[in-house]
C-alpha cells in the first residue's frame, strides 16, 4: 500500500509509517523489521508523528479525525474529532502537551494532547491546509495550504501573525529551522522557499 507519511522516534530507534487503507506500522530502524501494526482510522492515514518523549504517536486521517496511540502497544488513547474535512497533517508541540492539525476544511486546530479537547481553531486559509508545524519554542505555528500561502500563527491565542506570499501553486510542506529563525516551505510550483521568521518572533 502507498505510504503517505513517516516519522522517526526521538531516540532514532523506531520509525512509524502511515499508509493507504488506514494502516499504521512501527519499524525497528536498525533491522528494518516491523514491530507493531495497528488500525483505527476508517480510511487512509495521511500523517503520523512521534511525541517528543517517544511514548505516543499522533495520526491524521481521511476520516476527518486525528488519533493518539500508545507507541509501545498500538492502543488507541484518544480520538480528536472536530474537523469537517480530511486531516492532512499533524504534529506535536515541543513539550508534547499539544497537537496541531491541518485539514481540508481550511482550518488549523490545536488540541490538548492529554484529554483530546480542541483548544483553538485557526481560520484564515482559503483552501485546505496540507502541512502544519510548531516552532521550536512552541510559541508559533506555521501552516501551508492549497491557497498557495504560508501562514504564521500565535500558538497561544490563535491570532494570525503573518501571511507569506510567493508560491504560485499549493504549499505541501512547511517547517521551522532548529533555531526558529527561518521557515522553509515546499510547493507544487517546483520550488522551496526559505523565509526570515525573525521579524515575527
Amino acid at each position: 500500500a502507498a505510504v503517505f507519511s513517516v516519522s522517526v522516534s526521538p531516540d532514532g530507534k523506531r520509525i512509524v509509517s502511515a499508509a493507504r487503507g488506514g494502516t499504521i506500522k512501527v519499524w525497528d530502524a536498525k533491522t528494518g523489521q516491523e514491530t507493531l501494526g495497528f488500525q483505527g482510522h476508517a480510511c487512509n492515514v495521511n500523517s503520523v508523528s512521534f511525541s517528543p518523549d517517544g511514548k505516543w504517536i499522533v495520526s491524521g486521517g481521511t476520516d476527518k479525525t486525528a488519533r493518539l496511540w500508545d507507541a509501545e502497544t498500538g492502543g488507541e488513547m484518544l480520538a480528536l474529532t472536530g474537523h469537517t474535512g480530511s486531516v492532512i497533517s499533524v504534529a506535536f508541540s515541543p513539550d508534547g502537551k499539544q497537537i496541531v492539525s491541518g485539514s481540508e476544511d481550511k482550518t488549523v486546530s490545536v488540541w490538548d494532547a492529554a484529554i483530546g479537547q480542541q483548544i483553538l481553531t485557526l481560520k484564515g486559509h482559503a483552501h485546505g491546509v496540507y502541512s502544519v508545524n510548531f516552532s521550536p519554542d512552541g510559541t508559533r505555528i506555521v501552516s501551508g495550504s492549497r491557497d498557495k500561502n504560508v501562514k504564521l500563527w500565535d500558538a497561544a491565542t490563535g491570532h494570525e501573525i503573518q501571511t507569506l506570499n510567493g508560491h504560485t501553486e499549493r504549499v505541501s510542506s512547511v517547517c521551522f529551522s532548529a533555531d526558529g529563525k527561518r521557515i522553509v516551505s515546499g510547493s507544487h510550483d517546483d520550488t522551496l522557499k526559505v523565509w526570515d521568521a525573525r521579524p515575527w518572533t
